[in-house]
């Protein structure tokens, strides 16, 4: 509005000026046409004389003789020129009482036009005259009209602006505050709701309204509080498995530290008895302790992948050697479907991968239970899978169970040849290599752990 009323201001004298010269040429045309029209009647006057008094000019037409032949009534009333004193160039004189000094001037001239200063007004008026030539003789037409509006007619304009700016001005503070107020408020919820998140409260809603931003950050806030409460109950099952896998191992040590310091010292059969518990827990400490520094480079993505072609079977039977006294003394009947597939990838690591994978069937399959190795290939991927026939898994607990630490089994049962961490560091691995793995599983009925690898071995030299 500002802005708006800078332009009115300043412009407003020239838009009108302009609007002047217009009108001047449109109401020369007009006489010009009445004038060369033989067959004028009294309608064709009345309508050159409405034309002259709605815009504002007062107009007189002379014949050569500088006789008045039409003299039509104006609206200008005290500001017409045409019978003040005026002065063109060094003349003084006035247009009615010696009209040839201005026919003179139109023929030097023609059209006339020069600008003067009204005394009554204090505003610049524009005086125009053209010869009209006719079959029957020459007039000479003189039109007069201020070149700028009257202070009146500013002030009228500037008053009606400053109505109007006022109340645009009220109307858009009313529609400001109905709009800040209807953004604000739910924000002032939100932050609110942020507050109780940041002290540890997690039953917080974020409430959504009918702005599409507002509605995509409560809903961002929501997800983000859903999961920042599964973290929280993560962490808090992370701190319980870890203070007990260290505590329990801890806390055998010192007591068979003691009883070896107190009863079998002199005893070598306890004493071995006793220091093969230590040597036994201290191998877990150690196990565990390897297991979370391999995992967290292997997240942070320090270690390397060191890929080269190797043979998927051959590396799956090796797993199964390594892992067939634990078979033996469940009773598992192991089934190897296997087959021959050459694979771009890091030999070891994979190899390890398939070693929790199916260490993790044995230690959730009863014993006498049957466990199922099988390998796919075709031309475009491999697909390894391990399926057991045990307990199975939730499908609340599905999503979970490739986290650091989350155990199925909330009681912290303690293997010494499991640390919690195998499908954690199975998961980092497989995405290291950019695999696609996963599980599927169904309480009573067993589960099957598998991940694919695209062909993409390199060819030999």
């Amino acid at each position: 509005m500002l802005l708006l009323g800078f332009l009115l201001v300043v412009l407003i004298k020239p838009y009108y000026r302009n609007d002047r010269i217009k009108t001047i040429d449109v109401i020369s045309a007009t006489m010009e046409s009445l004038l060369l029209n033989d067959d004028v009647d009294e309608k064709d006057i009345e309508s050159a004389a409405r034309t002259v008094i709605g815009n504002n000019v007062c107009a007189i037409i002379y014949n050569e003789n500088g006789k008045n032949i039409y003299y039509p009534p104006d609206s200008l009333g005290q500001l017409c020129m045409l019978d003040k004193p005026i002065t063109v160039g060094e003349e003084l004189f006035t247009i009615r009482q010696e009209p040839l000094k201005m026919i003179e001037l139109i023929k030097r001239e023609n059209p006339f036009s020069t600008t003067i200063l009204s005394q009554y007004a204090d505003l610049e008026m524009l005086l125009y005259g053209k010869q009209i030539k006719t079959n029957l003789a020459n007039y000479y037409l003189i039109l007069n009209t201020p070149l700028e509006p009257v202070e009146s007619y500013i002030d009228f304009i500037l008053n009606q602006y400053l109505y109007i700016a006022a109340i645009v001005v009220f109307i858009a503070l009313l529609v400001a505050l109905f709009l800040a107020r209807r953004i604000s408020s739910p924000i002032i919820k939100m932050k609110d709701e942020a507050n109780k998140l940041a002290q540890g409260d997690y039953d917080v809603k974020f409430e959504t309204n009918s702005f599409s931003e507002i509605n995509d950050l409560a809903s961002t806030l929501d997800d983000a509080t859903d999961k920042l409460s599964k973290v929280n109950d993560l962490r808090k099952d992370l701190v319980a498995n870890v203070s007990h896998d260290i505590k329990t191992p801890l806390t055998m040590i010192k007591a068979y530290a003691e009883m070896i310091k107190d009863i079998s010292g002199d005893d070598p059969k306890k004493r071995n008895e006793h220091l093969d518990v230590i040597l036994e827990e201290t191998e877990y400490l150690n196990k565990l302790v390897s297991d979370m520094a391999e995992l967290s480079k292997l997240q942070s993505g320090v270690i390397e992948v060191k890929r080269d072609n190797f043979d998927l079977r051959e590396a799956t039977e090796k797993v199964v050697l390594l892992l067939s006294k634990a078979i033996t003394e469940r009773d598992t009947e192991l089934i190897l479907d296997l087959d021959d597939c050459v694979v771009y990838a890091d030999e070891i690591k994979l190899s390890q991968v398939i070693y929790n994978f199916l260490s993790n069937a044995l230690k959730y399959s009863d014993t006498g239970s049957k466990i199922k190795v099988r390998i796919r290939a075709d031309e475009e991927k491999v697909r390894l899978e391990v399926i057991d026939n045990g307990n199975g898994i939730s499908p609340e607990a599905l999503p979970y169970i490739w986290d650091r630490y989350y155990k199925v089994d909330k009681n912290f049962n303690r293997s010494v040849n499991s640390t919690g961490l195998g499908l954690a560091i199975a998961k980092a691995i497989l995405e290291a290599h950019k695999a696609r793995y996963g599980v599927e599983s169904k309480l009573g009925e067993g589960s099957t752990f598998w991940f694919e690898l695209d062909r993409d071995y390199e060819e030999e030299n």
